[in-house]
């Protein structure tokens, strides 16, 4: 499964060091529209905030963004395992069940053994 470009794209600039801009969620981003992007450089007097169309982050390429999206989503599907356990695994009823009920705790540590075994750690 993979993060939507959107969220990529806002975790990608935030990890580079940008944060404030305004993207409608076109969809898949590229580089023309990353050339379109209105930039947030800051608030005006009536409390609205101040955009640009030219990116005040001379650092933020589009080359330097799409790179980071790939990692973004690299380090996203490098947890996949973990999202499927968690599916999986047994709830908190029975996890509170099972505090009092000794047959109830091993059903549980099976169902979690099982799960462990079907998504191992890499």
């Amino acid at each position: 499964m993979a993060y939507n470009d959107h969220i990529k794209f806002q975790k990608a600039i935030k990890n580079l060091g940008a944060e404030e801009y305004a993207y409608d969620g076109e969809a898949p981003l590229t580089e023309e529209l990353f050339n379109k992007i209105e930039w947030v450089t800051g608030v005006g007097a009536n409390k609205a905030s101040i955009t640009t169309t030219v990116n005040p982050h001379s650092h933020l390429t589009w080359a330097k963004v799409s790179a980071e999206m790939d990692n973004v989503q690299a380090a996203y599907d490098a947890l996949e395992w973990k999202r499927n356990r968690v599916k999986e695994y047994p709830n908190i009823d029975e996890l509170v069940v099972a505090l009092y009920d000794s047959d109830d705790k091993s059903a549980v540590d099976e169902k979690r053994a099982a799960v462990k075994l079907k998504y191992p750690k890499p």
